[in-house]
């Protein structure tokens, strides 16, 4: 899969990502909001590149290098949810924003999906701004709802429609 909005682009992650995925991985930004080890070495990045199925590669569009990641994992039947980290250089500069409108949208149109959801914990105000930015609608507080590193934390839940685009 390639999707590409001239900016960034979407692609299947690649053996030659391995560097920039341990070296992004290892910022403790994306360690505090995701579910990535720490520290992260370039054998994590090995093992998620061999089974990253549902989660592709965020690359500027023209030089192809990475800016970070995003998955869309089917939760439920219709129900698609989609996860993504940023490397801290490309922050600041819609990266998350447009490579969330570019999965959301195809998930929806093409990857046959009714549905679309993500999940971000309260504190993340970052990633909220994202969702919205990408349209999705905040559906509310989920108390104690996942896991994460030991700890059981609340969540906010996303969603996009077919209806929203």
């Amino acid at each position: 899969m390639r999707l590409d909005d001239g900016v960034i682009a979407v692609r299947s992650f690649t053996e030659e990502d391995v560097p920039a995925i341990a070296a992004a991985c290892n910022d403790p930004e994306i360690a505090r909001w995701t579910l990535v080890p720490e520290p992260y070495t370039e054998d994590d990045a090995r093992a998620f590149v061999a089974e990253a199925a549902t989660a592709y590669a965020v690359v500027d569009a023209a030089a192809d290098a990475l800016v970070g990641a995003i998955s869309l994992d089917r939760v439920a039947e219709g129900n698609g949810q989609i996860g993504y980290w940023v490397a801290r250089a490309a922050r600041g500069r819609g990266v998350a924003t447009r490579a969330l409108r570019l999965v959301a949208r195809w998930g929806l149109a093409g990857g046959g999906f009714a549905r679309v959801q993500l999940l971000t914990e309260p504190e993340n105000v970052a990633s909220q701004r994202v969702a919205e930015r990408a349209g999705f609608t905040n559906e509310g507080l989920l108390r104690s709802y996942a896991e994460m590193k030991g700890r059981r934390r609340d969540m906010l839940m996303w969603s996009l429609l077919p209806t929203d685009l």
